[in-house]
């Protein structure tokens, strides 16, 4: 049971990484072409927060929830 609510803390708290960082991506697009030399490096943690966040959605399917 512990595991499950590790779980269930870790896709909310990946959830709200991914979410920031997509947002700070859109802001980012927006303000173009001020920043544009960000975007390769906001990409890259946007996209790995991303995955990272489907991996816990699936560990989280896989424990029952």
């Amino acid at each position: 049971m512990q595991e499950l609510e590790a779980l269930k803390a870790q896709v909310k708290k990946l959830n709200q990484q991914a979410t920031a960082l997509k947002m700070d991506l859109h802001d980012l697009s927006e303000d173009l072409p001020t920043g544009w030399e960000k975007i390769p490096e906001l990409a890259k943690r946007t996209y790995e927060a991303h995955a990272a966040l489907i991996e816990a959605r699936k560990a989280l399917a896989g424990a029952g929830a």
